[in-house]
């Protein structure tokens, strides 16, 4: 029996902080697509986001480390932290896509708002191409597909509604890379709901939205106190352009 080729998904974002939808989402699609292993990659500073205020990067790829720490499947990579001269997407999974070369099948993880800003991305048709995309929306929500070419269409599968086992039949077609529609995003949570909580001082609610481990990261250090939460806008899916 030919042994298949491990399976391993990038998720990439700000992660400002990591929340339980993040770890939902990971969860989640590492059962459906029987993942070999999840890797969270931070952002340094996502290029759209310059003008915002982002919490330092060792600040959240800590918090992530923490939320992951006993996740057997789940890494945390400092690609981006380290290299924060290579901002864009098309350049990290690049270098992912070298660094394993054919002894892995690549998957990328977007949300639905990333997808449907798709064509404004660096080079996003190479994006497309370099692994497998798994587009990311909770059930019942409509995602566009008339924004990308007649080719890139024609590699979209909807696996909207499927158990494992029809995935895995999709995933054993040969063929280009495709694009995964998944409805594998169960959970509503915002990074901007961790911000206003703990602007509030509500830690019960804070205690609801993250691990506890972050809890606790975010209270010793401080993080979050000057924002009602209002003023940013990260839904943590990584939309560079």
């Amino acid at each position: 029996m030919t042994r298949r080729c491990r399976r391993i998904a990038v998720y990439g974002g700000t992660f400002d902080p990591v929340h339980v939808g993040h770890e939902a989402v990971a969860r989640n699609l590492t059962e459906l697509f029987a993942l070999d292993e999840f890797v969270f990659v931070p952002a340094y500073v996502a290029p759209h986001k310059r003008d915002r205020r982002v919490s330092p990067a060792l600040d959240r790829y800590a918090m992530l480390a923490l939320a992951t720490q006993d996740e057997r499947l789940f890494r945390v990579s400092a690609a981006e932290v380290n290299a924060p001269e290579k901002p864009y997407t098309v350049e990290t999974l690049t270098s992912f896509r070298e660094a394993l070369g054919e002894t892995a099948r690549l998957f990328f993880v977007m949300g639905a708002d990333s997808w449907e800003e798709i064509t404004t991305w660096r080079e996003w048709e190479r994006v497309l191409g370099l692994t497998d995309q798994l587009v990311v929306t909770r059930p019942g929500y409509e995602l566009p597909t008339g924004h990308v070419t007649d080719a890139v269409r024609e590699r979209i599968v909807d696996v909207r509604g499927l158990a494992g086992g029809g995935v895995e039949e999709e995933l054993k077609k040969d063929g280009a890379p495709r694009v995964y529609l998944t409805d594998a995003a169960n959970i509503r949570a915002a990074a901007t709901d961790v911000r206003a909580a703990v602007a509030r001082g509500d830690w019960e609610s804070l205690g609801a939205l993250v691990a506890p481990a972050v809890a606790e990261y975010i209270r010793k250090y401080g993080l979050y106190r000057e924002t009602d939460g209002t003023e940013f806008s990260d839904a943590g899916i990584k939309k560079t352009h």
